[in-house]
């Protein structure tokens, strides 16, 4: 009993390390944010990384969703005498929920393992402590450029993801159903609201700053991984936790939002 009790108290104090040391990360990064001095040329190198790195999947995804939307919309709606409505159920569940998590979760598959991956790395070939002991702040250098394009390059993906499945839907609806141009887009125009695109932009937002918070966060502390976080074996464990944490992270924090703001 004594040692479930012990077990149980450590487990609950490396959890409360955890949280502060992620905590602390976070303030110190947006911080960096706003701090001076303000490098331009290493954030976009970030965007082009993130974002335009990351489109051909992006697009390649928003489409194949569309044109499930698209089927199974037509299917449900033909059953109600209702096909008029599929331009606006279709553009809705894009704008409002699977347009950001989508968009993130595939981000998070491209570019959330590499970065923790590249940070990890850096880690643990002491890269980081060379940095430190150039005096050069490492949170500033390696991950607030990162978390800058994050936050910058996500409602510009969600956005694109959620006109190309709108154009997805429309395939499906119109050139294989036959619904017509009109009563697609004017139940589209009938439905959506500004409300619904700032849910889906409060989200991109948050759920950018989450996964290169997370991402980078486990590979700058690849060191305090449970068993060690060294090696190969270490850096692809930490990258493994990475994903999977950012990706359950964006799945709670899309119902938090969605209940907040409906």
């Amino acid at each position: 009993m004594a040692t479930a009790v012990r077990t149980l108290g450590a487990e609950a104090l490396r959890a409360v390390e955890t949280l502060g040391c992620f905590g602390l990360f976070l303030v110190i990064s947006l911080w960096g944010i706003v701090k001076p001095p303000y490098k331009l040329m290493p954030v976009v190198r970030q965007i082009r990384f993130i974002g335009a790195h990351s489109l051909f999947v992006i697009m390649f995804t928003g489409l194949f969703s569309g044109m499930v939307l698209g089927l199974q919309g037509y299917y449900t709606l033909s059953k109600f005498g209702s096909v008029g409505f599929l331009g606006g159920a279709v553009s809705l569940s894009l704008l409002r929920e699977l347009g950001p998590v989508l968009a993130a979760l595939m981000v998070i598959g491209r570019a959330g393992s590499a970065m923790c991956a590249e940070v990890g790395i850096m880690r643990n070939s002491e890269q980081i402590d060379a940095l430190e002991c150039m005096a050069i702040d490492p949170v500033e250098y390696l991950i607030v450029p990162k978390l800058l394009a994050g936050i910058l390059v996500m409602p510009l993906l969600t956005s694109i993801f959620d006109v190309i499945g709108i154009f997805g839907g429309y395939l499906i609806g119109g050139k294989l159903f036959g619904v017509s141009a009109g009563s697609y887009f004017q139940g589209m125009y009938s439905s959506v609201g500004w409300q619904d695109v700032e849910m889906g932009l409060v989200k991109s937002l948050v759920f950018g700053l989450l996964l290169v918070w997370i991402c980078t966060a486990k590979g700058f502390y690849l060191h305090r991984e449970r068993g060690g976080g060294f090696g190969a074996e270490g850096v692809s464990r930490t990258t493994t936790g990475a994903v999977v944490l950012a990706s359950v992270s964006v799945l709670v924090w899309d119902y938090l939002i969605s209940a907040i703001m409906l």
